[in-house]
């Protein structure tokens, strides 16, 4: 018995030297468009240039600085970043309690409610751009980051409730019981136990949040109209124009743009794995 699982734990040579072509395959196609973006971003010249292996020669910084030094561009980084961080902080927020209480407890119009949820998320966000606008101009909050915030809300916090809710599922509810049982309250069951036990899940459900809102750009584009209120894909929408392009500019601040990303990425990565198998336990 253990000769046969050891056989098939321990990959041939043939079956190793597969796995890693496919792998190489995959990451080579994955990262091919990035290097695209880097040559022109960082090449001289702002129109593409067709050559199987993009490099950035001859190399210059004048991209980059000209994105960088545009009139307001501090102004929309923080703007992106404020938006997508009280996106993340709202969804999860109103999400966590909501998602333990559907998790846990039996009430009048749960699965009406839970129905309900789920079939906003059948609708794109574009969907809701004309009622928001109408919404958002009836409350004086066109061209803020509130107003910004409020519409994402409106898809992040659904799906953090459900992507929350199976992480609690996943949790057992002996631990719960265990901590009142010596003297817990509800709550501080739920604070001590329930929230470390889905710290990945909720790491990666504001991670998400966080990225739909530093990415979105069909409502920002119709909520904001003045230059020093957009968050950063509108700005670089504005570099693709209906008559001509500044294609290396656009790639230059497509690279900036994904910085913020990419540390946060870097941070939560050993949430990543976790979190996104944390409700595929139980269901």
């Amino acid at each position: 018995m253990s000769a046969v699982v050891d056989s098939r734990e321990k990959p041939s040579a043939l079956e190793s030297v597969l796995s890693h072509l496919a792998i190489l395959i995959g990451v080579a196609f994955a990262l091919y468009p990035l290097l695209w973006v880097v040559s022109l971003a960082f090449r001289a010249g702002t129109a593409p240039v067709r050559q199987v292996v993009p490099l950035p020669i001859p190399f210059t910084l004048e991209h980059l600085t000209h994105v960088v030094s545009a009139p307001h561009f501090g102004q929309q980084v923080a703007n992106s970043l404020v938006v997508s961080l009280a996106t993340a902080l709202v969804g999860v927020g109103i999400a966590l309690p909501a998602a333990y209480a559907m998790s846990r407890f039996q009430f009048a119009g749960k699965q009406a409610g839970t129905r309900l949820l789920l079939a906003t998320q059948m609708f794109p966000m574009v969907a809701s751009a004309v009622p928001l606008y109408l919404l958002l101009q009836h409350l004086g909050l066109l061209n803020t980051k509130t107003g910004l915030v409020l519409s994402y809300a409106t898809t992040s916090v659904p799906f953090a409730i459900f992507q929350l809710k199976g992480a609690f599922d996943a949790i057992p509810k002996d631990l719960e019981e265990a901590a009142m049982v010596d003297g817990a309250t509800r709550f501080g069951a739920f604070w001590r136990v329930v929230l470390p036990a889905a710290r990945p899940a909720i790491a990666v459900t504001a991670l998400f949040a966080f990225m739909s809102a530093y990415n979105e750009f069909v409502l920002a584009v119709t909520i904001l109209d003045k230059e020093a209120a957009f968050t950063l894909p509108v700005v670089l929408k504005r570099y693709v124009g209906e008559h001509d392009a500044d294609w290396a500019s656009f790639a230059a601040g497509s690279l900036v743009v994904s910085l913020p990303v990419m540390a946060l990425f870097y941070v939560a990565q050993r949430h990543l794995v976790s979190g996104l198998t944390a409700g595929g336990v139980k269901g």
